[in-house]
């Protein structure tokens, strides 16, 4: 059975969610790629205010396309998130609590997401048309000049993800693997 969520995410709400659990999330999401990870942890560094409230926030690593005319924003799909491994420690310890992207974290991210109770989203590489659906506003935020990775605050309704990393450190790319080796072994047939 999924969960609807509603971003920003209480720590209640992140702690609460499970490896491979199937949520719809609303409400505010910002858009950071690698190149703004950057300047958001320079921002830390030089003890600056970032440019959009980092508590209870979820970050989506995706440089949309271009909109088409009457659309908020063109395809919108993750990109992979092991880029923003090097920054993403030190937003989730300033009390990000969600990130959405696709493929591995390394283990200080893992971590990190145990101290503050964050969770590790997946969404569905490749079908960026289709979630671009559930964005129905995308207001720039910062960075302009970094174009399709500026920073972005999208309005989603209903975005479909799938927890795949908890805040217990769980990862599904580790235990989704296991299950079916267990139920199915090396069987080359199927």
């Amino acid at each position: 059975m999924a969960k609807y969520l509603t971003a920003p995410l209480t720590p209640e709400v992140s702690r609460s969610l499970r490896a491979g659990e199937s949520v719809y999330l609303s409400g505010t999401v910002y858009t950071a790629r690698d190149a703004a990870h950057k300047r958001l942890c320079a921002l830390v560094a030089e003890d600056k205010p970032l440019p959009f409230p980092i508590e209870g926030s979820v970050i989506y690593y995706v440089g949309p396309s271009p909109a088409r005319p009457g659309q908020p924003i063109g395809a919108a799909g993750p990109t992979t998130s092991y880029r923003m491994d090097a920054y993403a420690p030190t937003l989730l310890r300033l009390g990000e609590l969600g990130m959405i992207g696709k493929g591995k974290r390394s283990s200080e991210v893992i971590q990190a997401m145990r101290e503050t109770g964050a969770v590790y989203f997946g969404a569905i590489g490749g079908a960026g048309a289709l979630l671009a659906k559930c964005v129905r506003s995308a207001q720039l935020v910062c960075y302009e000049d970094l174009g399709a990775e500026a920073i972005r605050a999208l309005q989603v309704e209903n975005l479909p993800l799938t927890v795949v990393i908890d805040s217990l450190g769980t990862n599904l790319y580790e235990t989704g693997r296991a299950d079916y080796l267990r139920q199915y072994g090396d069987n080359p047939a199927l």
